[in-house]
C-alpha cells in the first residue's frame, strides 16, 4: 500500500523499519523528534547509487522546486563528529579527492607527544614531502618543518654506535626484508682515527676490522633495498604510477593488494655486489 501526502507533521518520533532502537527509545519513553530507520536511507539524487553501498547514502540534492537552491555540498555539519572504525573496511575513514583542512589536526599515532602537525592542501603535488608542528622548545609562534628524505628506492637504514667490538649486529627481520647485496656502510670514528674497514657482511652482521687490531669505537650508517616489495621505477610516462598496487586511488582493499606482482618486477636500484 501507498500514500501520497502533501505535508506530514511527526510529533513524536518517525520510525522505519522494525525492531526497538535503545537510541531513540520507545513507547510513552520515546523522544519527540527523534527519527529510526532501519535502512538503506538515501538523500539526494536519485540515481546516484547504483546499488546499497553503506546504512545511509548522501549525494548532490536535484530537487526541482523553484524555492530551492541547490547547494554545493551533499553534507554539511556543524558541530564535532566522532568515526569508530570496525572490521567492515580497511580504513574508518576513506577520502577520494582533496582534503582541505583550515585547522590543525592532530595525529596521535603520528606523533606520539601530540604535537599538532598541519597537513598542506595539495601536498601530493609539493617537491618535497613535508610536515610542520608546533616547534617544540621555542614555545608559542614558532613552527618547525622537516621534509622526507627522499631516494631512487625503497630503502631502510639501522643506525648506531659501535664500542670495543668487530661486528655490527643487523635487525633480525631485514633478513626477510632487504637484499643482502644491495648493503652499503658507512662508518665514522670516535675519539681517535682506527682505519677501520668492513670486511664482508652478510644477512646478520657487518664484519669490522681496524688497524692493529685497537679496539673500535664507530658510529654507523647501514642503508639497504627492500626485497618485501617490487622495485620503485623512478622514472615513467604518463600521469599514474606503472603499478596500480601502489596507486593511492587503488580500489583493490590494502591487505589484497599485490605489492610483489612480477609483472611490475622494475630492475633493481642498488646492488653492491
Amino acid at each position: 500500500m501507498s500514500m501520497n501526502l502533501d505535508d506530514v507533521q511527526i510529533g513524536g518520533t518517525l520510525r522505519v523499519g522494525t525492531g526497538v532502537c535503545p537510541a531513540v527509545k520507545d513507547g510513552d519513553e520515546g523522544i519527540n523528534g527523534a527519527v529510526y530507520a532501519e535502512g538503506p536511507v538515501v538523500f539526494g539524487t536519485q540515481l546516484a547509487f547504483p546499488q546499497e553501498q553503506a546504512t545511509l547514502m548522501v549525494a548532490r540534492t536535484e530537487n526541482k522546486d523553484p524555492d530551492c537552491e541547490p547547494a554545493d555540498r551533499s553534507l554539511y555539519v556543524k558541530g564535532n563528529q566522532y568515526i569508530e572504525g570496525d572490521d567492515g573496511t580497511t580504513y574508518a575513514l576513506d577520502v577520494d579527492g582533496m582534503v582541505h583542512f583550515t585547522g590543525d589536526l592532530i595525529c596521535d599515532a603520528i606523533s606520539p607527544t601530540s604535537l599538532s602537525s598541519r597537513f598542506l592542501d595539495k601536498a601530493d603535488k609539493l617537491p618535497a614531502k613535508p610536515f610542520d608542528i608546533q616547534h617544540p622548545t621555542k614555545g608559542e609562534g614558532y613552527r618547525l618543518r622537516y621534509v622526507s628524505l627522499e631516494g631512487p628506492e625503497n630503502g631502510v637504514y639501522y643506525r648506531g654506535r659501535l664500542k670495543r667490538e668487530k661486528e655490527i649486529y643487523l635487525p633480525n627481520c631485514w633478513k626477510g626484508l632487504v637484499h643482502t647485496n644491495s648493503i652499503t656502510v658507512q662508518l665514522q670514528p670516535v675519539g681517535a682515527h682506527q682505519d677501520i674497514i668492513v670486511k664482508r657482511w652478510d644477512d646478520e652482521k657487518i664484519y669490522l676490522q681496524a688497524k692493529g687490531g685497537m679496539p673500535i669505537d664507530c658510529f654507523f650508517h647501514v642503508y639497504a633495498e627492500r626485497k618485501d616489495i617490487n622495485p620503485l621505477m623512478t622514472e615513467y610516462q604518463g600521469d599514474e604510477y606503472p603499478d596500480p598496487n601502489f596507486d593511492k586511488k587503488c580500489k583493490v582493499p590494502l591487505e589484497d593488494r599485490n605489492f610483489v606482482d612480477p609483472k611490475y618486477n622494475f630492475p633493481r636500484n642498488t646492488i653492491t655486489t
